[in-house]
C-alpha cells in the first residue's frame, strides 16, 4: 500500500475500508476490522486505497483535525482550487478541492453533507482521480469517521497547547530580550550620567583649581608688593632717621640758628 500522509505520521495498519469491484466480492460477508487511524501534526489520518476495474491502485486519506474532515491525495497537475465532485452509492457530492505545499497534494475538504453520506453509504467512486474511475467499500465508515474526529480533536488540542507553550516561551524570551535591552540601554544611560557627572566635577575642580592658581599668584603678588612698599618705607625712614641724626650731629656744638636773623640785637644793660 502506498501511504499518502504527511513525514513523521504513525505507521498505519491495514484497516476495513474495503476495495470495490472483484475486491469487493473477495471479502463476501465478512465483518470488516475497524478503520486503522494514525496521528500526525495538529490532525489524524487513515490511509485507504481506491481500484479501478482494470486493478490500478490509487492512494487516498481521510484528514481530520477535529474540526474539519478533508480527502488527502495525489495528482499530478491538480490545480490550486477546484469544486469537484464524488459519488457516493452513484449520487455526486461536490466540494471545494485545494492544492498543498506538497508537490502534487491536494485536499478535498468534505461537507457536512458529505460525510453524513459517507455515513450511510456503502460504496465511494471518484472518476477524476485517474486516468479510469475508482472506487471503494465504505464499510464502517459511520464509526471509523467519528474515531477520526475525535483522534484530529485531541492532537490538534495537543498542537495547540504546545504551540501555545512554544508562543509562550517566545513571548517570554522576547520579553526577557526587551528587558534585558531595556536594562542594557538604562544602565548605559546611568553609565553616561556617570561619566558626565564625573566629567563635570573633573571641570569644576580643575577650575578649582586655576581659581586657587590664580588667587595664590595674586596674593604673592600682593605680598611681594606689600613687602616691597614695606622696603621702601624701611628705606625712607632709614633716609629720614639719617637725616635726623646729621642734623642733630651738626648743631650739637653750634649755638641754634638766628630765628630773626641780622635783626637781632642782644640787650645789654648799662652798669
Amino acid at each position: 500500500m502506498r501511504r499518502l500522509g504527511r513525514s513523521g505520521a504513525c505507521v498505519i495498519l491495514p484497516f476495513g475500508l474495503a476495495l470495490g469491484g472483484p475486491a469487493a466480492a473477495a471479502i463476501g460477508g465478512l465483518e470488516a476490522p475497524a478503520w486503522a487511524i494514525a496521528p500526525e501534526d495538529g490532525a489524524c489520518h487513515t490511509d485507504f486505497e481506491l481500484t479501478a476495474r482494470s486493478g490500478a491502485v490509487a492512494p487516498v486519506a481521510l484528514v481530520s483535525d477535529g474540526a474539519q474532515v478533508a480527502l488527502r491525495f495525489a495528482k499530478e497537475g491538480a490545480p490550486a482550487q477546484a469544486f469537484l465532485p464524488l459519488r457516493i452509492d452513484q449520487k455526486p457530492y461536490a466540494n471545494l478541492v485545494q492544492r498543498t505545499g506538497e508537490e502534487g497534494v491536494a485536499l478535498m475538504r468534505l461537507s457536512d453533507e458529505t460525510l453524513a453520506a459517507m455515513k450511510r453509504g456503502k460504496t465511494l467512486q471518484i472518476a477524476w482521480l485517474s486516468d479510469e474511475g475508482v472506487s471503494g467499500s465504505l464499510a464502517g465508515a459511520a464509526q471509523g469517521i467519528a474515531d477520526l474526529r475525535t483522534c484530529g480533536a485531541q492532537v490538534a488540542a495537543q498542537t495547540r497547547a504546545r504551540e501555545a507553550e512554544l508562543d509562550a516561551q517566545r513571548t517570554r524570551a522576547a520579553a526577557d530580550a526587551r528587558a534585558k535591552t531595556l536594562a542594557d540601554a538604562q544602565l548605559a544611560a546611568v553609565r553616561a550620567q556617570t561619566a558626565a557627572a564625573q566629567a563635570e566635577r573633573d571641570r569644576l575642580a580643575a577650575e578649582a583649581r586655576r581659581a586657587t592658581a590664580q588667587a595664590e599668584a595674586l596674593s604673592a603678588q600682593a605680598e611681594q608688593s606689600q613687602a616691597y612698599a614695606e622696603q621702601q618705607r624701611e628705606r625712607q625712614m632709614q633716609v629720614e632717621r639719617e637725616r635726623a641724626y646729621a642734623q642733630q650731629y651738626y648743631y650739637r656744638d653750634r649755638p641754634p640758628p638766628d630765628p630773626y636773623g641780622s635783626y637781632y640785637r642782644p640787650y645789654y644793660s648799662p652798669r
